[in-house]
């Protein structure tokens, strides 16, 4: 069944403030295998001209695909999560993820489209820190594969 276009524009509420750790960011760092050490070292990063470490500029995908959760969770929706995978994922950024930033998601549904009898979802999470202050724009698009002809 084909996603409804009317919940193109829908908006969310904005997530709880997560809180940017100097070790997440370390942690996130090690698992992709960059090395850069204004990821890692707080003196490296004052260097370059910030008060602490940042974060790797893939790192706002750990909050952005839990806000995104509740697209992927509405009921209204009918997307049936067991069929998708990640399409493309894109961010855009004001500035970097530092430690110590508090910084909540609000999504948004961008696009839905239906390409070959696959539902192509386009979801936006705006990340803002605690003052308000745009950070990162994530673009993340989801494809829900169709059924095949035995309904599986």
């Amino acid at each position: 069944m084909a996603l409804d276009p009317s919940f193109i524009g829908r908006t969310y509420p904005p997530t709880e403030p997560y809180e940017v750790g100097r070790e997440k960011i370390r942690e996130f760092a090690v698992a992709v295998g960059d090395a850069n050490p204004a990821y890692t070292d707080r003196e490296a990063a004052k260097a370059l001209g910030y008060p602490d470490v940042i974060a790797p500029p893939t790192f706002p995908f750990v909050i952005t695909y839990g806000a995104a959760a509740q697209v992927v969770n509405d009921p209204d929706l009918g997307l049936d999560y067991s069929r998708v995978v990640h399409g493309d994922q894109k961010f855009a950024y004001t500035r970097p993820v530092r430690a110590g930033d508090r910084l909540a998601v609000t999504v948004s549904i961008d696009a839905i489209k239906s390409l070959a009898g696959n539902d192509v979802l386009t979801v936006r999470g705006e990340v803002h820190d605690e003052t308000g202050e745009h950070v990162v724009t994530a673009v993340m698009t989801l494809v829900a594969r169709a059924a095949d002809e035995a309904g599986e």
